[in-house]
């Protein structure tokens, strides 16, 4: 089919900021020396673009372009060839790009590799080369430093077809096309080609395949030519193998035996393997996904069908049922429905005794849907297998699916059910408040023949609300359906725990539905779900006045929202405060997952999912804990929140965890909490559900941020900032990115906290999410503070936590409260405080943070006068020694040493401030370890260790730019001399001025005179 649209061309580069730095990197050393980098990618990635962008933006000297002769030869060796550029820079840098090196001949990528090496001798050169991602780097280059370019992210794909289409793409065809193209430019833009604008624009059907084999084809261009028949047909079957593995390798014996029976005659062999093709252990894999594809695609469809039916024939004698079924299914003729074999895919992917991944189950139940003809059981099955999608964390699956699914004329449960599931991958990678709407119409759609599920989707609807920040929203759909109180997040993530419908192992008895999962509200982690906390419990993070939390029907208007004097309703005392977690996940837990019916029940006919059952005892506890501490009764919420920690000392599943380390840190047992939620992290791991990981890796972060163990929870975000993005959580990430922020925000990089809190805001404010967003502002505001910037720290905070409509999100903006006292009473606005000060008050009286009554105690002397001050200090110390964390404890010690030290009581002063300065460094708190250091130095006291005021504490590179810039050099002179970018002296410079405690290059310059003085003398003494 040709295509109608005319596709405008991309103007700018979307995404590559690694790339991109590297390669400015590069063109930046030429001041001072040549270089070379080597950049790499699969056909469509982008190579020629990143050189082009490279080319355009240098403009230090001319830029020379180098390519093959006729022959595929360079027309000179290393030496002729240096020459040349020596010719062509004169006496100004030059930049010399060769894209595709890799098509050189071995004669002419050896000249340019030594050329490369030897560079120097041709002046200032940069040498950027491109080459194939497909097939193995050339030997050539294999010693030259390499970038590679990676599919572009979401957003970045996202961007990019907006900019060549206009943003007319209908949502439906956006999604499709986004999931097709994969995040490859060159597939993207080729597949907008493809189509007719009243396609694009979702009025008439699309194509299908939509990636068609002419298509990939194009995108892949002379890689695809492949030598021999022999070889064409390994290339086939691994591709055909991989379309029903768990990943993007397959079992080399399986290629093997698939051969054997495709060619009896035939003695196949995987030695030598093709270029495209790379091989590790008994393992098969293509260097590109697109390649993998386009050889499927481009097949001889005879060729293919019986690459797929060889691999059945293997799949079936190995005892592989799922796999097996699917390369049957594949191996036929037509697209015509097959009602007997596509009941048998839904049902052995149902089936939670088959071992298989939840991605494979939804490639079953999505060919299952292909082969349906009846539109509502296709429907369903369309629906389970987005589920599956979301279990396996790739979303940019689940929702064409969910659109295929809607094309079916199908009952209202099951529309309900499809819908719930498109709330909740918006929950966790979309607008959060199109996620709510879309929740609550899935709770109406569901109400009359699901009501339990119902009450799932509006639990979830409460959830998104609660991420949106919108109170009165959140409370109101909490008053929605039979259960309005107080839902676990934790409890939501799982299969139900065993009760009388289901065995021992979670899953169901009577009814004989093996794997099923309980999604009853499954995503609904990022409100009335456990949220975790540094600063209070990551339990249900629901707000609600207590009066309103027992009265459902006052839920609307909440007249709390911005009212003074109300923290002590421990409405806000639920709110343990820092992310939305678990932040919108089905449910995992099992291999297994989710399994849609096969039988034309009640719940959705054929392939349907069971998707709901009884409420377990460990959620009815969890609610009435919650319940207890909405209601301001903590006598109450302990025996039951115990319950729940107490139960998952001898239970392994993930939910089971989770939801025990949501209740622990509601508790304030913070080593209980840590212990559920690395077992929790374990048990997840195992289990194989990639969307859960992040979770538990959030839970951790915030019970080691609450224990005041910031290297500890920087750790565990970083690492669940990786898989959140891996599984297509956006949202989850962006609450990574605040929990990456706030640890920084104590170190000493200021850096990585802009860093952390631009990222969270991006897509803090693209989707709403409210409370990540007050959580990034938090962070740079308590930034500002630790480098002695109350001012700047006190016009954030104001924003967050004083009255109006900016006022951060509700479950947060309490507990900056005290971060906001210490900045505007060292800002000289005491008066500012007062109001803020008397609803943290109620919050501290809650008892529920063991930290906020001694952190009440300090704020109260910060704002005292000096006959009461004294005491309060002496009492808040108090506290934080019943309560412990070193931090907390540091910085009221580094606040009462400061203000003995104005008192001129230097002794006292002194010991107030060694202990600050130990508690900071043994938390990792380097830029308030560095007030600490410069106090003690204004009393003439040396801190220990190598600290502020010698040069010990700088690395090398630090050390020799403190040493010109003490000299007189500006910070380009610096960089110039050191052949470095400017930014890399002004990022080190920063953390020279953190380290030393100093505020301006002149103190700086003393400091290094000073320390080169005294290290003469010793040198002097010593030859004496």
């Amino acid at each position: 089919m040709t295509g109608e649209t005319t596709v405008r061309t991309a103007v700018r580069i979307h995404g590559r900021s690694a790339q991109r730095e590297a390669v400015r990197a590069l063109l930046d050393g030429l001041r001072a020396r040549s270089g070379h980098l080597v950049v790499t990618g699969e056909p469509g990635l982008g190579r020629t673009a990143l050189l082009q962008w490279a080319a355009d933006s240098f403009r230090a000297g001319p830029v020379l372009r180098l390519g093959p002769g006729e022959d595929r030869g360079a027309p000179a060796t290393a030496g002729e060839l240096l020459t040349t550029l020596r010719k062509a820079a004169g006496e100004a840098p030059l930049l010399v790009c060769v894209d595709d090196a890799h098509l050189w001949d071995a004669p002419a990528r050896s000249a340019l590799s030594h050329a490369a090496e030897r560079l120097h001798t041709a002046g200032r050169v940069a040498l950027l080369l491109s080459v194939a991602g497909h097939r193995a780097v050339d030997p050539e280059f294999a010693r030259l430093p390499v970038v590679r370019l990676d599919p572009l992210a979401p957003s970045h794909a996202d961007a990019l077809l907006d900019e060549v289409t206009d943003g007319s793409t209908d949502p439906a065809v956006r999604e499709h096309l986004l999931a097709e193209a994969e995040g490859n430019p060159a597939l993207l833009l080729a597949l907008v080609r493809r189509l007719t604008p009243a396609e694009l624009r979702g009025l008439r059907p699309l194509p299908r395949p939509t990636a068609d084999a002419g298509t990939l084809a194009a995108v892949a261009g002379s890689a695809l030519t492949c030598p021999s028949a022999d070889a064409r047909d390994l290339l086939l079957t691994v591709a055909a193998a991989v379309r029903a593995a768990d990943g993007p390798d397959v079992d080399t014996r399986l290629v093997l035996d698939a051969l054997r029976h495709l060619d009896p005659a035939s003695a196949p062999t995987a030695n030598p393997l093709p270029d495209v093709l790379a091989g590790a252990g008994d393992r098969l894999r293509f260097h590109s996904p697109l390649l993998c594809r386009a050889v499927h695609a481009t097949a001889a469809p005879d060729r293919r069908r019986a690459a797929h039916r060889a691999l059945a024939d293997v799949l079936e004698a190995d005892g592989q049922p799922l796999p097996a079924l699917l390369h049957r299914s594949w191996s036929l003729s037509g697209p015509a429905p097959v009602a007997r074999l596509a009941d048998r895919l839904a049902a052995v992917a149902a089936d939670g005794t088959t071992p298989a991944s939840h991605g494979l189950r939804g490639t079953a139940y999505a060919r299952a849907a292909e082969l349906t003809a009846d539109a509502p059981v296709r429907a369903e099955r369309y629906t389970a297998a987005a589920e599956q999608a979301l279990l396996a964390g790739r979303p940019d699956r689940a929702r064409p699916l969910l659109a295929a699914a809607r094309d079916c004329a199908a009952p209202a449960v099951v529309r309900g059910r499809a819908e719930r599931v498109r709330g909740l991958a918006e929950l966790r990678d979309g607008p959060v408040g199109d996620a709510h709407q879309s929740l609550l119409l899935a709770a109406s759609l569901l109400a009359e023949d699901a009501p339990a599920e119902a009450a799932s989707a509006a639990l979830a609807a409460a959830d998104a609300a609660w991420a949106a920040g919108d109170l009165s929203s959140c409370l109101a759909t909490l008053s929605l359906g039979p259960a309005p109180g107080p839902r676990d997040a934790a409890g939501m993530l799982g299969p139900a725990a065993p009760d009388a419908a289901t065995g021992a192992d979670g899953l169901p008895g009577a009814d004989g539905l093996p794997g099923t999962v309980d999604l009853a509200g499954a995503v609904d982690g990022a409100g009335p779900g456990g949220v975790p906390a540094p600063t209070d419990p990551p339990g249900p993070r629901h707000a609600a006045d207590s009066r309103h939390a027992a009265d459902p029907r006052q839920a609307v208007a909440p007249r709390h929202a911005n009212a003074p004097g109300h923290a002590a309703a421990p409405g806000h005392a639920a709110i343990p405060g820092y992310a939305a977690v678990p932040s919108a996940v089905l449910a995992g837990g099992r291999t297994g997952g989710a399994t849609p019916r096969t039988d034309a029940g009640a719940r959705g006919g054929p392939g349907g999912t069971r998707v709901c059952g009884a409420v377990p005892d460990p959620v009815r506890d969890h609610r009435v804990g919650m319940r207890a501490l909405l209601e301001g009764r903590l006598d109450r919420a302990a025996p039951s929140l115990g319950q729940v920690v107490e139960r998952a000392r001898t239970d392994d599943r993930p939910e089971t965890l989770l939801r025990a380390a949501s209740a622990a840190l509601l508790l304030g047992n913070v080593d209980a909490a840590r212990r559920a939620g690395a077992r929790a992290l374990a048990a997840t791991r195992q289990s194989g559900s990639e969307a859960l990981v992040p979770q538990a890796l959030e839970y951790l972060a915030y019970a080691e941020l609450r224990a005041g163990r910031h290297p500890q929870a920087r750790a565990h975000a970083e690492e669940g900032l990786r898989t959140a993005l891996r599984a297509g959580q956006r949202n989850t990430a962006a609450h990574h990115q605040a929990v990456l922020a706030l640890a920084a925000s104590i170190e000493d990089e200021p850096a990585a906290v802009a860093r952390h809190v631009t990222a969270a805001l991006a897509t803090a404010r693209r989707h709403g999410l409210a409370q990540a967003a007050t959580l990034a502002e938090w962070a740079a505001a308590r930034a500002d503070l630790g480098r002695g910037r109350p001012q700047d720290a006190a016009d954030r905070l104001g924003l967050l936590v004083l009255p109006g409509p900016g006022r951060g999100h509700f479950a947060v903006w309490r507990l900056a409260v005290p971060c906001f006292v210490e900045a505007a009473a060292l800002a000289g606005r005491p008066e500012d405080t007062h109001e803020v000060l008397t609803d943290f008050a109620g919050w501290a009286a809650f008892g529920a943070d063991p930290q906020a009554a001694a952190q009440l105690a300090r704020c109260h002397a910060l704002l005292a006068p000096p006959d009461r001050a004294d005491d309060l200090y002496r009492r808040a110390l108090a506290r934080h020694d019943e309560a412990g964390g070193d931090f907390e404890r540091a910085r009221t010690a580094l606040l009462y040493g400061k203000w003995l030290r104005r008192r001129r009581r230097p002794r006292e002063a002194r010991g107030r401030l060694g202990t600050a300065l130990a508690g900071f460094d043994r938390c990792g708190a380097g830029v308030w370890a560095a007030q600490a250091r410069a106090e003690l130095r204004a009393l003439g006291a040396a801190p220990q260790g190598g600290g502020a005021g010698t040069l010990t504490g700088l690395t090398p590179q630090q050390l020799r730019i403190a040493r010109h810039v003490a000299e007189g050099a500006t910070n380009r002179e610096v960089a110039l001399t050191l052949a470095v970018s400017t930014r890399t002296v002004d990022y080190h410079l920063r953390k020279v001025f953190a380290v030393l405690g100093v505020r301006s290059r002149l103190e700086l310059a003393r400091m290094v005179e000073h320390a080169d003085r005294t290290r003469g003398d010793r040198r002097a003494g010593d030859r004496m």
